[in-house]
């Protein structure tokens, strides 16, 4: 499903979204298209869970020195990655959507059930499909 900045901000907000999108730079040996599974809620970030298993760190560095929306980008946490990353929302498909709001237990399930038991070839695979 396409969508725009404004409703996919809102997601992120309360889901853990599975997306594709196309890289605003190439990157010589990957493919134009990347994958992501990303989050902006900060419930589910700065819980226990979140900080011990997705390795959260909230940014202890201030704001950015540019507005990304005016690029077009948000800013989201990559849980694969384990670090914030940007979004270009210029070409950008919602693949699948896991509330997170208000109770995680759905996102949990589904992380210890797929997620827990990638490799890094499987993760690295994931993000270049």
């Amino acid at each position: 499903m396409r969508i725009g900045i404004g409703a996919l901000t809102i997601m992120l907000q309360n889901s853990v979204v599975e997306l594709r999108f196309r890289r605003r730079i190439e990157k010589p040996g990957y493919k134009d298209y990347r994958r992501m599974l990303c989050t902006n809620d900060f419930q589910l970030l700065n819980s226990q869970l979140g900080r011990n298993i997705l390795n959260y760190d909230p940014p202890s560095h201030g704001s950015l020195k540019y507005n990304p929306a005016a690029k077009n980008l948000i800013p989201c946490w990559d849980i694969f990655l384990q670090n914030f990353r940007m979004i270009n929302c210029n070409d950008v498909d919602v693949v699948s959507v896991i509330k997170t709001s208000p109770d995680p237990v759905q996102f949990w399930k589904y992380f210890n059930e797929n997620l827990l038991s990638m490799s890094s070839d499987q993760k690295a695979a994931f993000i270049n499909t």
